[in-house]
């Protein structure tokens, strides 16, 4: 299982945020998370947002850092992108 995450440097709701993915399937990305206690309304089309505090204990659990360019193409590479505004496929 490899996930990757990007570094926190998105801001929202007064914090910075990551981006946490996998590039071979929503059901392996799902079981990462909840294996961290991420909740599932953490999750947004085809990631979890992941707060910076949260970005070490990701990271030691096993994601891999990636830029945020990176994640983009690694989610379009395995055709799991899900940009804004396109209706949700099923979450498998």
């Amino acid at each position: 299982m490899t996930v990757y995450i990007d570094p926190p440097t998105w801001p929202g709701h007064g914090r910075m945020w990551s981006h946490l993915i996998s590039d071979v399937s929503y059901d392996e990305l799902h079981t990462f998370a909840e294996k961290l206690g991420v909740p599932p309304r953490a999750f947004e089309r085809d990631h979890y947002d992941i707060p910076s505090h949260r970005y070490a204990d990701v990271v030691a659990a096993g994601a891999v850092e990636v830029s945020s360019r990176e994640v983009v193409r690694l989610l379009t590479g395995a055709g799991l992108r899900r940009p804004k505004g396109r209706t949700q496929r099923p979450s498998s």
